[in-house]
């Protein structure tokens, strides 16, 4: 019985414990990063912003952070609909970005777009502003209460 509840309860922890927030990189300016790519932000560390992703990370020190936007898009449901109920075309599913602009190591300016979860916006936008010492800016009034919420 306790091997079962150690094979079931032990990856749950372990990915409970991971310290960061998912986030996907699906764009920006970096040639060498793929063009979407999992892993985890870290915005907690006193001097650096982070993107870790297996083997790859990256790493911009708060200072050099010229920009922070935050948008969101809905879309319709319609495979759901389609396989399950038409109910869920009445629902939608609303997608979080955040784009971190910053200057490099050459004066550069260089952007990086991220698919965030919903339950981490507020706390990662949070974290960039006051770290950052920059206020985040809305696409528009609905992505204003989404990130404050």
């Amino acid at each position: 019985m306790w091997r079962v509840l150690v094979v079931v309860v032990w990856p749950v922890l372990a990915v409970a414990a991971e310290p960061g927030s998912r986030a996907e990189y699906i764009g920006g300016t970096l040639s060498d990063m793929p063009k979407t790519l999992g892993g985890r932000l870290l915005a907690t560390d006193d001097l650096l912003f982070s993107f870790q992703a297996g083997d790859r990370a990256i790493r911009i020190p708060y200072d050099r952070i010229n920009l922070l936007e935050y948008g969101q898009k809905a879309d319709r449901r319609y495979l759901m609909a389609v396989l399950v109920s038409p109910i869920f075309i009445l629902s939608k599913k609303r997608s979080h970005f955040l784009t971190i602009g910053y200057a490099d190591d050459a004066g550069r300016q260089q952007a990086l777009v991220f698919r965030l979860e919903k339950k981490s916006v507020r706390g990662v936008l949070a974290s960039l502003e006051a770290r950052t010492g920059r206020k985040v800016q809305y696409q528009d009034e609905e992505a204003r209460k989404g990130g404050k919420d």
